[in-house]
């Protein structure tokens, strides 16, 4: 079960969520997307294309795939998980861009729950 942001997370990063583009159904899932919805991160170490990558889901029971965290802002995140921090997300934009969906979130150190 994913954590959910509390009053202690720590912002450690705002980013776009990229290859939105790419996503298999994230066309069909966006309108249930809610600004300030919590998200997980997921390490992809065997990635043939970036050392760091950390792909973002939703942290629903459906969890849905919609990205990674941009290559070049996400080594000190991955480095984080990899050594077992506790790290969430907040979607915090969402915005159609003709074809492409934009979506911006917040990484967090999650806090301690109330």
């Amino acid at each position: 079960m994913a954590a959910t942001p509390s009053a202690s997370s720590l912002v450690l990063l705002e980013c776009l969520i990229a290859g939105t583009s790419h996503r298999e159904g994230l066309k069909s899932y966006e309108p249930n997307l809610q600004l300030g919805q919590a998200l997980t991160l997921a390490r992809e170490a065997d990635s043939t294309y970036d050392d760091w990558a950390v792909r973002v889901y939703t942290a629903d029971s459906n969890a849905m795939w919609l990205g990674y965290l941009p290559e070049g802002r996400n080594e000190t995140v991955a480095r984080l998980l990899d050594a077992g921090f506790k790290l969430g997300g907040r979607l915090t934009h969402k915005a159609w861009e003709d074809e492409w969906l934009y979506l911006e979130m917040e990484v967090l150190l999650m806090g301690e729950q109330q």
